[in-house]
């Protein structure tokens, strides 16, 4: 699928100014292995919105979020959505709490826990993933926190055959190719349900 975004003025400007505080702590934090601009535009930014018109909850969880990819673009890009962005790294949740600090997010949340011991107050209509695990544990360990009709949302490169095959007949699943411009590499977005 191809990247269409309509972004304001304002929204580019948060969007590059993130990358700018995520490039200056990543100084200090190691975030990032990519900490080039042009590359971290690519990367970061435009894969994570490449998953924008499969963002369709209004509660959402980015689980494994790091530096706040892909939670971090999309509640720029949404702003009439609610973020979650869990990491179990504290470093990682601080620079989340100083990034929306600076750019003035009202719809996100930082939270610095692990995933199996974290208890949201309602579940979430859609929980993301980026690099965070196999399919089966991303599933396994964020079930209690997914609403019953909700949706997993797991950003991949290639097409993950085995761990297709290892979520079993519980689950549904729609594999997405997506398209990055600039990016000379196979991403895929894996879109998991419960089965009916």
């Amino acid at each position: 699928m191809a990247l269409e975004i309509n972004a304001t003025d304002e929204q580019i400007k948060k969007w590059l100014d993130y990358l700018g505080l995520l490039k200056r702590w990543n100084k200090v934090y190691n975030l990032t292995s990519v900490d080039e601009p042009e590359a971290m535009l690519t990367t970061h930014l435009l894969d994570s919105l490449s998953i924008a018109a499969f963002v369709i909850g209004k509660h959402i969880a980015d689980v494994g979020s790091g530096g706040g990819l892909p939670g971090m673009p999309l509640a720029i890009l949404f702003p009439e959505k609610k973020f979650t962005l869990l990491d179990a790294v504290a470093k990682k949740a601080r620079f989340q709490r100083q990034a929306i600090t600076e750019l003035k997010l009202k719809n996100v949340e930082p939270t610095h826990a692990r995933v199996e011991q974290f208890k949201p107050d309602r579940p979430f209509d859609q929980i993301i993933s980026r690099a965070f695990s196999s399919l089966a544990d991303f599933v396994s360990l964020t079930q209690p926190m997914l609403a019953a009709e909700g949706a997993w949302l797991a950003m991949k490169g290639r097409i993950p055959e085995q761990e297709l095959a290892a979520l079993g007949k519980k689950f549904e699943y729609t594999v997405h190719s997506l398209t990055v411009p600039g990016l000379d590499a196979e991403r895929h977005l894996v879109q998991i349900t419960r089965k009916p």
